[in-house]
């Protein structure tokens, strides 16, 4: 209980959200991502891929993604993805993990940007204009309003699709990513990807 208490204070200290400090900074959200150890009504414990544990609350409101697997066949032209990527030296990205997004969520988040995966990662939200085989994989032209990239799938990167899940999914063992934020001084989570039967986020 006392290694429980010290990892909540140290995420609220991370992420600049102790309940000394929400009266003079804004309210920021973070990402974790982990694993979940123990889950009630009002509580959800998780433990972060560093091995830090987490007790977060869980509002009335929260909303919850059920993650799965679909083929990379599943990517044509026209669809609005997501891709964890990293640069490559011909100005390639390297992808990591592919989320094609339900119609219902096109244009989510739009764009190219640094990401929090590992050092050097990306993200880049768009729409597949062409897909090509390659050596390598598949070669995606994405398109975005501000530009473009182009995407090298290799063989065996995850590739996930999501659709409106509940609270049933968050079991012990369930592999989670979630945005939390300091509100009334205690860390909740505002909304949760989770995997079903075991299956593992890739990010």
């Amino acid at each position: 209980m006392i290694a429980l208490r010290r990892a909540t204070l140290a995420f609220c200290l991370a992420a600049g959200l102790c309940a000394a400090q929400t009266a003079s900074l804004p309210s920021s959200t973070v990402r974790l991502r982990g694993t979940v150890q123990s889950v009630t009504p009002g509580t959800l414990t998780i433990k972060e891929r560093s091995g830090e544990v987490i007790e977060l609350a869980l509002p009335d409101k929260l909303v919850v993604s059920e993650v799965f697997p679909i083929a990379l066949a599943d990517i044509q032209p026209g669809s609005y993805i997501g891709t964890a990527a990293l640069p490559q030296a011909d100005g390639t990205q390297l992808a990591m993990a592919v989320t094609v997004f339900p119609e219902s969520a096109r244009g989510t988040a739009e764009g190219h940007r640094p990401f929090d995966l590992q050092p050097q990662s990306t993200m880049t939200n768009a729409t597949v204009a062409d897909v090509v085989a390659a050596p390598a994989g598949r070669r995606l032209r994405l398109k975005y309003k501000d530009g473009e990239k182009i995407i090298v799938v290799p063989p065996g990167a995850p590739i996930v699709s999501f659709r409106p899940g509940d609270r049933s999914l968050l079991v012990p063992g369930a592999s989670v990513s979630l945005t939390a934020q300091a509100i009334d001084g205690k860390p909740t989570a505002l909304r949760i990807n989770a995997g079903r039967n075991g299956f593992a986020l890739p990010y």
